[in-house]
């Protein structure tokens, strides 16, 4: 989780935080959004970029400087890759990391209400109610975003496009 957090913490908004994208986990394969190593095309960095931010950046730092300056974070429900796991195994780790996630979102929401985006079908199921009776502002209230791979990047932009 360290390792994570220390990647996103270089380039968390120093002005007020707009908004925050949660998602669901880190992936096993270790190409992590903040990670700035990574490449421009890997498809959730690839959909904020083009679908978020409307820019095509030459580099991962790049973009995830303009995503900093813009107000933008993203967090991940654990911090724990679960993406190699079974569905139920996924939805219950991220159940129990829950208290670790209203922390988190506590500590960068400060002052302020930040608009609230889940991405990914299970995210969405898991955390929308107990987000908003926690106090949270989810702004895509029953609207699933998909995941932006396998065939789900036009449905993802579409959606988040009419948040953003």
């Amino acid at each position: 989780m360290n390792k994570y957090l220390r990647l996103r913490k270089v380039y968390l908004p120093t002005k007020k935080i707009r908004t925050i994208f949660i998602l669901e986990s880190p992936p096993a394969s270790g190409k992590y959004f903040y990670n700035p190593k990574g490449r421009i095309t890997e498809p959730l960095f690839s959909a904020m970029m083009k679908c978020v931010l409307r820019i095509n950046p030459a580099t991962k730092l790049e973009g995830l400087i303009v995503f900093q300056k813009a107000g933008y974070v993203l967090v991940d429900t654990t911090y724990t890759p679960v993406n190699h796991l079974t569905k139920s195994n996924r939805n219950k780790i991220i159940c129990n990391d829950y208290h670790n996630l209203v922390s988190g979102l506590k500590k960068l929401s400060k002052k302020t209400r930040p608009r609230i985006i889940l991405v990914k079908a299970n995210v969405c199921r898991l955390l929308e109610s107990r987000l908003l009776n926690d106090g949270f502002n989810v702004v895509n209230k029953g609207v699933v975003i998909p995941f932006p791979s396998s065939g789900q990047q036009s449905e993802f932009c579409r959606k988040i496009k009419k948040l953003v």
